[in-house]
């Protein structure tokens, strides 16, 4: 499921990339690999344990960020003979390279996965792995856990295999090219069918109640001293705000995704929703289960989209409304942004022996779903691969799959709550950045939470969401007076410095 993604342009020794490093370490954000894991993975990294299932024929095609590397996925689609679709995706094969028990095992357990930060990534895996030999970067033979899924008219699914699978990626596309062609009609049938296959199961997943976000990338850009984008105050007054004066300042953009993005998406969790249904039916697996949201985070999110002015009328359900929003608006890109908080009370729910849990499914995906699709960024999906290949198989699934279980769910809690916090204090830093040249500036906002409890004598205290610039802070009020909740109003910025203090404001 979507996260908030955040990338930072500028110079090294700029305020904000230094309060990014020091927040590493603050974090205990892993840094280099141990050098036994190193040499661990070269060493796999030169002689994999490869399938004896030959793949290479089938023209597999990847569709990443254009700088990607890590590539976990690609898939080629076919129009079947007899009508439906047919869905091959072929998954990087991680246990090909990392044996249980090894240092290099022991270290992907201690990352559990990928971090992104917004001046770069902090990998599972070494390099030489995840963005070489496991990798499905084009053009060379790769161990692959090979899936197909045989579809029907309307987009279900009929028929799955999985298996070990040799294979070999043709080419390495990038979702802004993959929108041109097929906008421009040019795209050949394996690439024209994610349109058609991507907008069918986007009509499945409305008709089962689910809901994908359309979560932008939010981009921050540094302008250096000097570096002028028009009169200043037309600046300050864009939807994303800016800095004004100072050494440095930074603008907060918005990439929306593309309908692409959407498509692509769709297979994954395809994929993700066969899986989730091959463990059940096996009685063992690792599901990737949410409850329904509580009304007070779907109040919160309400509040929010006053504050964004956003129309929410009552009888309008939350899926709804998130469908109808133009991420290319900022203000719908703000707004969905917060809406990732409604993910964070997902579970790994693990179960064997037949014994199914009492919650299986994910609400946002509307049916049981597992993490089976993105091995090279997150270490559960190599357990629940090797899970679905003995289901189909029929054989045990191996021993130290279930052997894991007792940890398993515990380590990608903790690695996803760090993967959470390191999230948040990114959004706080670029927050500050964005407004330390404005202290003392008067904003247009909302108040979207107020802490329950306050100490006689104390300031209430809460969060407001800005209207624009599309930031949220700590809101202060004054002694013996309540913040109104769900009330607009006008606050200050007190204060706001990366990497020393987070963004604050009171009412005015």
């Amino acid at each position: 499921m979507p996260r908030r993604h955040l990338r930072v342009t500028g110079a090294a020794e700029a305020p904000l990339r230094s309060a990014l490093r020091a927040l590493r370490g603050e974090l205990g954000v892993p840094d280099a690999f141990p050098l036994q894991v190193l040499v661990e993975a070269e060493h796999a990294a030169k002689s994999p344990r490869l399938p004896s299932y030959d793949a290479t024929d089938i023209p597999l095609f990847t569709i990443d960020p254009p700088t990607a590397t890590d590539l976990d996925q690609a898939m080629h689609l076919a129009r079947r003979p007899a009508g439906g679709y047919r869905v091959r995706y072929a998954i990087a094969d991680v246990a090909a390279f990392v044996a249980p028990g090894t240092a290099l095992d022991a270290e992907t357990h201690r990352r559990v996965t990928t971090l992104y930060l917004p001046d770069g990534k902090v990998p599972l895996h070494p390099a030489c792995l995840s963005e070489g030999a496991a990798s499905l970067l084009p053009d060379h033979p790769r161990p692959a856990v090979l899936w197909t899924l045989d579809l029907d008219a309307d987009g279900r699914t009929e028929a799955v295999d999985v298996r070990r699978a040799l294979v070999r990626s043709r080419a390495k596309l990038d979702y802004a090219g993959v929108q041109r062609e097929i906008d421009a009609g040019t795209a050949e049938e394996p690439l024209a069918l994610l349109k058609e296959i991507g907008l069918l199961r986007e009509r499945l997943e409305v008709e089962r109640g689910g809901i994908s976000l359309n979560v932008p990338e939010q981009e921050i850009v540094e302008h250096a001293e000097g570096d002028t984008h028009g009169d200043g105050d037309r600046d300050r007054d864009r939807d994303g705000g800016g800095g004004g004066g100072g050494d440095e300042s930074y603008e907060l953009t918005y990439r929306a995704p593309l309908p692409a993005d959407g498509w692509n998406a769709q297979i994954s969790l395809l994929t993700g929703m066969a899986a989730a249904e091959l463990m059940l039916a096996h009685g063992t697996g690792v599901l990737r289960t949410l409850p329904a949201a509580p009304d007070g985070a779907v109040g919160r999110l309400r509040r929010t989209a006053r504050a964004l002015r956003i129309d929410w009328p009552h009888h309008v359900s939350y899926a709804r409304l998130v469908r109808s929003l133009d991420p290319r608006e900022p203000r719908n890109a703000a707004f969905l942004l917060e809406c990732t908080t409604l993910l964070r009370g997902a579970h790994y729910t693990v179960f064997r022996n037949g014994e199914l849990p009492d919650i299986t499914t994910h609400s946002a995906v509307a049916a049981p779903y597992t993490h089976c699709t993105a091995p090279l960024r997150r270490l559960v999906d190599r357990y629940a691969a090797e899970i679905c290949l003995a289901a189909v198989a029929g054989d045990p699934v191996p021993d130290w799959v279930p052997a894991a279980f007792g940890t398993l769910p515990d380590e990608m809690a903790e690695g996803t709550r760090r993967a959470g916090r390191v999230e948040r204090e990114c959004v706080d830093i670029v927050e500050a950045a964005l407004l330390k040249d404005r202290i003392g500036e008067v904003f247009d906002g909302c108040v979207v939470d107020v802490e329950e409890r306050v100490r006689e004598g104390e300031p209430a205290a809460g969060t407001v969401q800005l209207e624009s610039p599309a930031v949220i802070g700590r809101l202060v009020g004054t002694p013996g007076e309540p913040l109104p909740l769900g009330e607009r109003l006008r606050v200050r910025l007190t204060q706001a410095a990366p990497g020393a203090a987070k963004v604050r404001f009171v009412p005015v």
